[in-house]
């Protein structure tokens, strides 16, 4: 059986990751997380999943693991998430960097095949070009969220050219479903919907998104792995289909058929993009099927039994 490492599988993406391999049979999952963000309650139920509590950015803890198991794949999605946190706690965002150390370093001297590391589509800043490619659009990071994010990507290719050790960078587009927490726009606004309670949004409500339902994420993370996609490479993960914020509020509160009111507060000084569109080529070549899309995912959402626990 394949031995898969998924650091921060505590979190909405490693976990609805770790419940997609598992349904396969074909794969062993160690879950690592300091549940800082992470809950207890999204690690899968299962005999082929085992949870550690550990801190990756110590390099003891994650050792004693990777030494352990001799993992074929790893998957180092473990991070400080959600756009307040960062910004308050710049400092803890930079700790990261050792982290990512910490598991390439690791993962070359082990036997890895090969690495996945979550990025983010913050490496590209404000948009200089729509729909933002992995190739050609320049990287814009200022905010240490983005600047992590982008040290990370430069660990991953600086490790395959000077040791040998095969990566695939995700660049994470908005990423939403059931078990995503309240720190997050779409579940936030679904969460006060149902409580009939005023939805806030930032600034006029223009700014832009595009949303990526997790089904497709992992359909398509999972073929990268299996398929030998994407190797030594860059991929976005998300859809093209943008739509603004006010939009989003007045779509769930249609959705819901909830009372609540939409209340504007004062743009954020930092971390809101006016606009973010992924070209998602690279992903639609590997997918079989169309995205899934936002208002589908949205009513997957409500019909779900594990949303609104996190």
């Amino acid at each position: 059986m394949v031995k898969i490492l998924i650091t921060g599988g505590a979190g909405f993406i490693g976990s609805s990751l770790a419940e997609r391999f598992l349904s396969t049979g074909k794969y062993f999952i160690v879950v690592v997380d300091n549940l800082l963000t992470g809950s207890l309650k999204k690690i899968p139920n299962h005999a082929n999943c085992r949870f550690i509590k550990c801190d990756v950015n110590n390099y003891n803890d994650i050792s004693a693991i990777m030494t352990s198991y001799q993992f074929d794949f790893v998957f180092h999605y473990a991070a400080v998430v959600g756009v307040n946190r960062t910004i308050e706690n710049p400092i803890m965002v930079l700790n990261d960097l050792q982290g990512i150390k910490n598991v390439l370093d690791l993962c070359k001297n082990t036997g890895v095949k090969r690495v996945f590391f979550s990025s983010s589509s913050e490496v590209y800043g404000e948009p200089v070009e729509l729909p933002q490619h992995e190739e050609t659009t320049p990287l814009n990071s200022r905010l240490p969220y983005a600047v992590v994010k982008n040290a990370g990507e430069s660990f991953c290719k600086s490790y395959q050219k000077e040791y040998g050790l095969d990566y695939t960078i995700f660049r994470f587009f908005n990423t939403y479903g059931p078990k995503q927490s309240t720190d997050f726009v779409i579940s936030k606004f679904i969460k006060a919907a149902l409580k009939n309670q005023p939805i806030t949004v930032y600034g006029s409500g223009n700014q832009t998104r595009t949303f990526c339902f997790v089904d497709d994420n992992t359909t398509c993370t999972l073929k990268i792995l299996e398929e030998g996609h994407a190797i030594n490479d860059v991929i976005n993960i998300g859809s093209e289909m943008d739509i603004t914020i006010l939009e989003l509020a007045e779509l769930i509160i249609a959705l819901t058929k909830s009372s609540s009111r939409i209340e504007f507060l004062p743009p954020l000084k930092e971390g809101d993009m006016t606009r973010r569109q992924p070209d998602s080529k690279k992903m639609k070549k590997i997918m079989d099927n169309d995205f899934i899309s936002l208002e589908d995912g949205l009513k997957k959402i409500l019909q779900s039994e594990m949303a609104f626990l996190y």
